[in-house]
């Protein structure tokens, strides 16, 4: 069986949904709302010049999950996926993801967003297997720590690689990944079909450059 790996944000959906969350945050005054905004915004745009601090973005991104109560983030989750998600949810997306399941294909995504926020959104599209960055939780409340390998650029080969030793069924299969983010770059090095989607600029260059296809998931292009 051969294996589709798809990025999440801004590649299967329209826009990225771990800023979209803190600007959820900020919008319900669930967080202080200038420090707050400020930060997410700055953390963002390190993100998308591919700079970020990993560790100091998670500190930030997670603390709310354990300011709150696990009932009033499940509210939370479920207003964000109805008033947010479904905002900028891409049809052209569901199809791709059905072709390859037709052709028989485990499908995955990896994602650095956090597992809290992206999980909902897995589920949705139907996915195989999910690999995030993953909150800590003890006794079933999150701690604002993460746990393990953050699923960000060089993360992401590192926990891939970690899936299919557990799973050696998919260690010879063929391998596609599709995403937006010059910060992907070391995992489309790895796979047989790199597949660069709505790209970023530097992403975009590094495609033409190297001849790996670009495609377009928005409905208006």
């Amino acid at each position: 069986m051969h294996l589709a790996i798809f990025d999440l944000d801004n590649t299967l959906i329209g826009g990225d949904s771990d800023h979209a969350w803190g600007e959820f945050l900020v919008e319900r005054e669930h967080v202080d709302v200038d420090r707050y905004r400020s930060a997410n915004d700055r953390f963002y745009q390190d993100y998308q010049r591919g700079e970020l601090d990993i560790f100091a973005y998670l500190e930030f991104a997670l603390e709310p999950l354990a300011q709150l109560s696990r009932g009033q983030l499940e509210n939370l989750q479920q207003e964000f996926m109805r008033e947010v998600i479904s905002e900028i949810w891409l049809p052209r997306a569901e199809e791709l993801i059905s072709r390859h399941r037709r052709d028989g294909h485990h499908i995955m995504i990896i994602t650095a967003t956090n597992r809290f926020v992206v999980e909902p959104i897995a589920a949705r599209l139907g996915v195989d297997t999910l690999l995030a960055t993953e909150p800590e939780e003890v006794r079933g409340q999150f701690t604002g720590r993460v746990t393990g390998e953050p699923c960000y650029q060089g993360g992401k080969v590192v926990r891939l690689h970690q899936w299919l030793a557990h799973n050696p069924e998919f260690g010879s299969s063929e391998k596609w990944f599709y995403s937006d983010s010059i910060n992907d770059l070391p995992l489309l090095q790895q796979v047989e079909h790199p597949v660069a989607v709505d790209p970023d600029a530097r992403l975009r260059a590094e495609a033409e450059a190297r001849g790996w296809p670009v495609i377009s998931l928005r409905e208006s292009q």
